[in-house]
């Protein structure tokens, strides 16, 4: 019997969605940062076992959205509530229940797949507080299962791991065993490219900031990647601090990049990159739509 499903993993900005979807799957695919709504969109990891192949979706952060990209990013993590056979509801480990994870729980009413109780991050908390918190969320919803974890450190990966296996159902094997998502390389390009934006630059400019690629070219012959990429931002002023003092910042941005596509595409990597304003293009639905943060 050979079995699979999909798993969804939800949660509030900044508990650590990505970097447990990146832990699981063995691969950087979704970028880190430690700023909120650097998932945009909804990302696809595969993880095979033996007998079994989960299929993971990292999402954007949950939250109150009061601007039209925010809206959309939590309507694409909504959306996965009835696309999955198990929901993982990620948390930290913390004296106390977060007030948007009360909320969150709330929405958690309308999915219609069993919700596990993923806590991360417990080799912050002494062991002593972890038993109350769970006491607390048992109280707020009826978790199918209550898995502490370490994304960080890998800790508790495995258990997670395996009771997702017990509670999936038989199924055809969807991806082929080597490879891991279903993302292009273009999107993990421009995705890279975020990421070290988000790292690098601060206050609104992250926020402001989308990237495509313009040309991706792949040289065999010599082991070569050309890349050709436009950041948008919205203000003239933003766009400088892109750039930076005689370009200082976005070749920085640049090399960084560069170094994370290298590792993940096992080729050398060249990459040119571009800056253009486009005057408040996070509110714009067309051009949310174009950088396929909006469905048509």
């Amino acid at each position: 019997m050979f079995q699979s499903g999909f798993i969804g993993i939800i949660g509030r900005p900044n508990v650590g969605k990505s970097t447990l979807f990146n832990a699981i799957i063995g691969e950087k695919i979704s970028i880190t940062a430690d700023k909120p709504q650097t998932t945009r969109n909804k990302i696809t990891g595969i993880k095979n076992l033996p007998g079994a192949q989960l299929i993971f979706l990292d999402t954007p952060g949950m939250h109150k959205a009061r601007t039209p990209m925010n809206r959309a990013m939590v309507q694409t993590a909504k959306d996965v509530f009835s696309d999955v056979n198990i929901l993982l509801l990620l948390i930290e480990a913390a004296a106390d229940v977060h007030p948007q994870d009360v909320s969150l729980i709330a929405e958690l009413k309308k999915a219609s797949a069993p919700v596990f109780l993923v806590i991360n991050k417990i080799d912050l908390i002494a062991r002593q507080n972890l038993l109350p918190l769970i006491d607390k969320f048992r109280n707020l919803y009826k978790f199918k299962e209550i898995i502490p974890v370490s994304a960080t450190k890998g800790a508790g990966l495995d258990d997670l791991l395996q009771t997702i296996k017990k509670n999936i159902p038989e199924g055809p094997q969807y991806f082929p065993d080597d490879i891991c998502t279903d993302a292009t390389e273009r999107f993990i390009a421009a995705e890279f490219i975020r990421e070290k934006i988000m790292q690098l630059t601060a206050q609104e400019v992250p926020y402001a900031t989308a990237v495509t690629i313009d040309a991706f070219r792949d040289d065999e012959a010599k082991n070569l990647i050309r890349i050709s990429a436009t950041i948008t931002v919205e203000k003239e002023s933003q766009k400088a601090i892109m750039i930076g003092k005689k370009g200082s910042m976005l070749k920085n941005i640049g090399t960084q990049a560069r170094l994370e596509m290298e590792n993940l595409f096992g080729a050398r990597v060249f990459l040119e990159l571009f800056v253009r304003v486009k005057k408040d293009w996070t509110n714009n639905d067309r051009m949310l739509q174009e950088f396929g943060l909006l469905k048509n």
